[in-house]
């Protein structure tokens, strides 16, 4: 008996598939999802993905993603030009700018250090970031992800940074807000009581 096979059904699977955290039963649901939308809208949905990849490049100043000639923070006239917050990827970015609390500027890395996965400093946003750093900076935050390549990235670009005269912070980490302390694991505790401080 013949398998049952629908060539470009199984094609779109394999391209949702294909995305970051989608698994295969995910990855049908999707298809079948648009498969089921109207012409119209499958056509907005296409446009949608062409129109991302034709327009958004990286900001020539901080490399996070932008649909203009600089980012919105870059062009924002308010931000504090003092301070720098270094991150992996675009979506730490916006990640930080949801919790409203930071006014500096963002240096966007697109990865970390990984040999491993043959990903050296020379493949990442590094050269950028220190032609940066001149007199108006007085501040970088590290905020790597606290991985060993994050933890490794934020050590290596900070050794880089020291010597220009410039004042490296790292983000801090600990229990997260209703967390109970039976749960978390030592390197958190441990991170957790690094960074206390004084009520």
């Amino acid at each position: 008996m013949d398998r049952y096979h629908v060539a470009p059904l199984e094609a779109l699977v394999e391209k949702f598939e294909s995305l970051p955290g989608i698994g295969h039963k995910t990855a049908q649901r999707l298809a079948y999802h648009v498969l089921g939308m109207g012409e119209a809208e499958a056509q907005a949905f296409a446009q949608a993905v062409l129109e991302a990849h034709e327009k958004i490049h990286y900001c020539p100043v901080c490399c996070n993603l932008t649909d203009g000639e600089l980012c919105p923070v870059c062009r924002s006239a308010v931000r504090d030009r003092g301070l720098i917050c270094v991150v992996e990827d675009p979506k730490d970015v916006f990640a930080i700018e949801r919790a409203g609390e930071y006014n500096g500027m963002y240096h966007v890395l697109h990865g970390a250090i990984s040999p491993l996965s043959g990903v050296g400093p020379d493949q990442l946003r590094i050269k950028e970031l220190l032609a940066r750093v001149g007199p108006e900076v007085k501040e970088v935050i590290m905020a790597t992800n606290p991985t060993v390549e994050g933890e490794a990235t934020a050590m290596y670009i900070s050794r880089l940074l020291k010597p220009l005269g410039v004042v490296v912070t790292r983000l801090a980490y600990g229990i997260p807000v209703g967390g109970d302390l039976e749960y978390a694991d030592e390197v958190t505790l441990q991170r957790a009581l690094e960074g206390r401080r004084e009520l």
